[in-house]
């Protein structure tokens, strides 16, 4: 299986960090956030990588290279102007091929074991497997519920189809998750997109969400959304 990491964002709420410096190479405990990302999909036994670039993509090509030194070979997906998350990864579909895909997203931290998606085969029908996590406190309101409600305890580990987004009016007696930004994806969910044109995933996720074509799971693991200065500078004091 290959795997795409989403490297193209400015990084606005980062700034001035990442005025000069691409958002995915800001250190956390010691290290680019995305060399963290490499190192583990290293690990699992992915070989081939695809990262797009836009905003300072020729530092981040600079300090990479062609992955060899994580014993991975990278290939660069190079966005003249954000083509946003949806886009991005329309565009690079001709690099990831036909198969399903690994695709995390680069600015998150995290400890999931990404062997549980290598491991996984998308069933007959999904178009998509999505990680969740329970919300932050910047994000108490969700984005996605399981199709079914789960009552299990807290150490359950939640799997099933997933339904779209659910509307504030509805969430009451409903347990919604947060997109973690792991996944893998079939590229037949970008059958109807058109290559360069931007827009955000959830443009394409929404017509399989309400066909019943999205799985997922729940991970209680580390994670954080490396979204801010605040977030930045507490994942480094940990």
């Amino acid at each position: 299986m290959k795997a795409m990491i989403l490297a193209a964002g400015f990084g606005k709420r980062l700034r001035p960090l990442t005025e000069h410096t691409p958002k995915p190479l800001l250190e956390v405990r010691g290290k680019p956030l995305i060399v963290h990302h490499l190192e583990a999909l290293s690990r699992v036994g992915i070989k081939e990588v695809v990262i797009n670039t836009a905003w300072l993509g020729e530092k981040l090509e600079a300090y990479l290279g062609d992955g060899s030194q994580y014993g991975l070979d990278i290939a660069w997906s190079r966005e003249t102007e954000p083509l946003e998350t949806g886009g991005g990864i329309c565009q690079a579909l001709a690099l990831l091929g036909s198969e399903p895909f690994l695709l995390v997203n680069g600015d998150v931290w995290t400890n999931y074991p990404f062997e549980q998606l290598l491991q996984r085969s998308l069933e007959e029908n999904h178009l998509a497997h999505l990680v969740l996590v329970p919300n932050p406190e910047h994000n108490l309101s969700g984005d996605y519920c399981f199709a079914r409600q789960y009552s299990g305890d807290e150490g359950e580990v939640l799997s099933g189809v997933l339904a779209g987004p659910v509307p504030h009016k509805q969430r009451e007696g409903r347990q919604t998750y947060t997109f973690s930004g792991i996944s893998v994806m079939d590229p037949q969910l970008f059958a109807a997109s058109i290559s360069g044109e931007a827009f955000p995933l959830r443009d394409v996720l929404a017509p399989a969400f309400r066909a019943g074509h999205i799985s997922g799971e729940l991970y209680r693991g580390e994670w954080c959304d490396v979204g801010t200065l605040d977030r930045l500078d507490a994942l480094n004091q940990q």
